[in-house]
């Protein structure tokens, strides 16, 4: 049987025919999955995270959802590094020093003691000072992404007792960060390490006489103006360095469209607690009545100011790659004095 040009052409075209006729048929690739846990608790987590997380996973449009998941929820939050790192989570928010970080960073991460005067000072330093630079190389070591810095609040102290003066620490119980524990112990402060969700219910029992965890805005998000009584105007840091890392094979499996539409969600979070916390400061301290202020004279609070810098030295003497940190710290800081107000007043 032979197919003449005639023929050949007639059956293409009723195959073509048939072709465009049939109904187009996609894969549809499974959407990407990933859980993410966060140092916060339910209720401070509505404004640091949750809504970064909602708006990725709508404009995703089912590419990629990320599950978010609050304090200790999953792991511990001193587990949290070492979660991700194995893959047993894909993503995390913290700072490196409550997630017990292995880095050489870590001692930087939450409140470096009086390394940062207002919110401002971070994203200048990671995004203008080479910060973020040193904090990829280090994470990219150990297997991490470390993905965007930002700011959160200043580290105040809430307490049982008023504060007028530094002997009045000398003694206290308080829940901190790790870094934070370690210098504050220098005025009497005994570090007290718990779970987040039990810290309400410690300083309701007595188990601790206060907190420098937080600025007086998460003292009355997280419910502990409701059992605390003073509020110590004087900070030992003017902003909380806070981070949101990934399992680096993770990352990596992510389309860059979708990497790139995460960072720019987290940005948006970023931007978002400089003017949240920046009013709940100020607001919350003139216009609520749960917690009364207290000052301890600049004259005095200078002792803290000088301690600091020895702890800075002290942590710079510890390796290079710290030393570098430190340096970098206190070339901004000299810069933000000499600029003059409003970036430092004397």
């Amino acid at each position: 049987m032979t197919t003449t040009r005639r023929k050949f052409l007639t059956s293409g075209a009723a195959v073509g025919a048939s072709a465009l006729a049939a109904p187009a048929v996609h894969a549809q690739s499974a959407p990407i999955k990933w859980r993410m846990q966060t140092y916060a608790g339910p209720a401070l987590a509505v404004e640091v995270v949750d809504q970064c997380i909602k708006d990725f996973n709508e404009i995703a449009d089912g590419q990629m959802e990320i599950e978010l998941f609050y304090a200790d929820q999953l792991v511990p939050t001193g587990e949290l590094f070492r979660a991700m790192q194995k893959g047993t989570i894909d993503a995390v928010q913290s700072d490196d020093d409550s997630m017990a970080s292995p880095t050489e960073v870590t001692v930087f991460g939450g409140y470096f003691p009086l390394g940062l005067r207002y919110s401002l000072d971070v994203p200048a330093l990671f995004n203008h000072w080479g910060l973020d630079e040193i904090w990829k190389e280090e994470y990219a070591k150990v297997g991490v992404k470390h993905i965007s810095a930002g700011s959160w609040d200043p580290c105040n102290f809430a307490t049982h007792k008023p504060i007028t003066s530094l002997a009045d620490l000398n003694g206290l119980r308080i829940f901190t960060f790790p870094t934070a524990g370690r210098f504050l112990s220098r005025f009497g402060v005994i570090p007290v390490t718990l779970p987040w969700e039990d810290a309400e219910v410690a300083l309701q029992t007595g188990e601790l006489d206060g907190i420098a965890w937080s600025g007086i805005t998460e003292d009355y998000t997280s419910g502990w103006a409701n059992v605390t009584e003073y509020f110590l105007t004087n900070n030992i840091s003017g902003a909380w360095i806070g981070h949101f890392f990934a399992n680096m094979d993770r990352w990596n499996e992510v389309p860059p469209h979708l990497q790139k539409l995460m960072q720019v969600c987290f940005d948006s979070s970023h931007y978002y607690r400089q003017h949240w916390y920046w009013n709940g400061e100020a607001n919350l301290r003139v216009n609520e009545t749960k917690l009364k202020s207290t000052t301890i004279p600049d004259s005095e609070w200078q002792t803290v100011e000088d301690e600091a810098h020895k702890f800075w030295d002290e942590i710079a003497a510890e390796s290079e790659l710290k030393a570098k940190v430190v340096d970098i710290f206190k070339r901004y800081n000299e810069t933000m004095v000499k600029a003059g107000k409003p970036y430092r007043y004397s």
